[in-house]
């Protein structure tokens, strides 16, 4: 593979935007425009008997793009929809994935989705090769996500898993220990806060769903870190947090990526640390991408339009590598 080229833009920031924080949240609360792409819904029925939704936005070029979300997300979020119109902009198929339980998924899944599940997408991408054999895949996963894809592509799971043709891993916490203490700090707080929201809700969806029985307990003010060992550890099978985060880490195994594979991050995120993937000495597979200015999913831009930076650098990156 040839050495991909960064952007001819970097993120500049608007003066209301400047720092990571105000990048993050308004980021999240900007309005876009929605996509209008027809698609149809599918099903990937995964082994422990859960199945995973999604919807397919049909293309006419060779290239699928299979888009995945974040903690707490589905894939009607915000950076989804964008994705999917530059995508279709491209001429490119996509399918949106959601994982476990999530958005058109509720209902469907008993266990729970977390930062290693790179099986999950292992099972999306194998669906993919069997229901379209003629279409290359380009994977983008975003924060959650991107960690579980960057574990795929780095062989950390328990087992074999289909992988895809080239990938692009946005704000990946690629050491998850280091983040769950990163953002009980400060006013990171609130991110986490709104997080074990999330989860909590999603807990409680599938005890009325009739899925799980009501044995996790769980509070608001809790840290991502009891959160995940009153909960998401009991149900995922690991011992404690510390084994989760151990286990699931991206870290360690980003030297061992073969397919091509970029990495964005901001170095003003607010809780996802980037040195830990500078440091982790990726292979020669793998291009880092930080920008100084972005915060967690935000990159809010004065040179743009719409101020969006984001579908701008993935829609450059799609390019390189699906023409590689």
């Amino acid at each position: 593979m040839r050495p991909l080229v960064p952007p001819p833009l970097s993120c500049r920031a608007p003066w209301w935007a400047a720092s990571g924080h105000l990048q993050t949240i308004l980021g999240n609360y900007l309005p876009g425009e929605p996509p209008t792409h027809p698609s149809e819904p599918f099903r990937i029925q995964l082994a422990d008997g859960d199945q995973l939704t999604g919807r397919h936005y049909p293309g006419e070029s060779d290239a699928l793009v299979l888009v995945f979300h974040g903690l707490g997300g589905d894939d009607q979020a915000h950076y989804v929809r964008r994705t999917i119109a530059l995508a279709r902009k491209l001429g490119h198929h996509v399918w949106t994935v959601n994982h476990r339980g999530c958005g058109e998924g509720r209902g469907l899944a008993k266990q729970p989705y977390h930062s290693g599940s790179g099986e999950d997408l292992g099972a999306a991408f194998a669906a993919a090769r069997e229901r379209h054999p003629n279409l290359r895949q380009l994977a983008i996963g975003y924060s959650l996500s991107a960690n579980a894809l960057l574990l795929n592509l780095g062989g950390g799971l328990r087992g074999p898993a289909a992988q895809p043709d080239a990938a692009i891993a946005v704000n990946p916490p690629v050491d998850l220990g280091a983040c769950s203490d990163t953002i009980h700090r400060g006013l990171s707080r609130l991110y986490e806060l709104r997080f074990i929201r999330r989860c909590r809700k999603a807990i409680h969806q599938r005890v009325e769903d009739g899925l799980i029985p009501d044995i996790y307990r769980t509070g608001p003010l809790m840290s991502l870190r009891q959160f995940d060992d009153a909960y998401t550890t009991k149900a995922a099978g690991f011992r404690d947090a510390d084994d989760y985060y151990d286990q699931c880490s991206a870290r360690s195994h980003l030297s061992k990526i073969t397919i091509p594979t970029v990495i964005l991050m901001a170095k003003d995120d607010p809780f996802i640390p980037w040195r830990h993937a500078a440091e982790a000495q990726p292979s020669p597979a793998v291009h880092l991408h930080f920008e100084s200015r972005g915060g967690h999913m935000g990159y809010l831009s004065r040179d743009l339009p719409g101020h969006r930076w984001l579908p701008y650098a993935v829609e450059h990156y799609s390019r390189q590598l699906l023409d590689a």
